[in-house]
């Protein structure tokens, strides 16, 4: 049986529309802006985004089009266990890192971007876009939907179960990246994931849509 999400107390404000569209467009643009300056240092993040970076590594095939296929069997769980309306969401969230993956490397163009501040701010970035999305219950996509299922239902921190997933991913990136690249992206992946552990804890932000 489909676990159902606790109804909301009667005193929370439900997110307005354009709120809901305005999380959407800026989180996933923070999130592709975030993607760019990694792949731009060669660096690696975690969840879903993390696996299709070092899919495009390896095969050269463009991030955007392997984020976009690998998340397409998590949206039956979506739709199961956290609804349509949460799923809707999600896939549109996909489609607009997809879209603005392509978009940001037209638009934003570096001549110079150290290792380190690349680090710092692409993980701030994606750590900030995503926490828009969820407080918005939006994923995206993978690990996502199952980090906010299981902090929904299990009460399980979202951020600490992405940190685990994230650490089996970049340890499987040990043959691809350098060194030096591999040991920052295990900081940026940290910083992406404390950012929602201390931000996204169950209870502290009531705003539903």
């Amino acid at each position: 049986m489909a676990a159902t999400l606790q109804a909301p107390p009667a005193a929370v404000e439900r997110h307005q529309l354009y709120e809901d569209a305005l999380a959407m467009l800026m989180g996933t643009l923070f999130i592709a802006l975030g993607m760019l300056i990694y792949s731009k240092t060669m660096l690696l993040t975690g969840s879903t985004a993390g696996l299709a970076l070092l899919l495009s590594y390896v095969t050269k095939v463009q991030f955007g089009i392997i984020f976009f296929a690998i998340n397409l069997p998590f949206y039956w769980l979506a739709w199961k266990r956290l609804g349509w309306k949460f799923t809707a969401r999600t896939f549109t969230a996909v489609a607009l890192v997809t879209l603005f993956s392509r978009l940001t490397d037209q638009w934003v163009g570096f001549t110079h971007l150290d290792p380190v501040y690349a680090t710092v701010v692409g993980s701030g970035l994606c750590g900030t876009g995503l926490l828009m999305l969820f407080r918005h219950r939006t994923g995206l996509g993978g690990v996502n939907i199952l980090a906010i299922y299981l902090q929904e239902t299990y009460g399980i921190r979202a951020g600490y179960f992405q940190l685990g997933v994230d650490f089996a991913i970049l340890a499987g990136a040990f043959f691809v990246l350098a060194p030096d690249r591999l040991l920052l992206s295990v900081l940026g992946a940290t910083i992406v994931n404390v950012t929602l552990a201390i931000n996204h804890k169950p209870g502290r932000y009531l705003g539903i849509s």
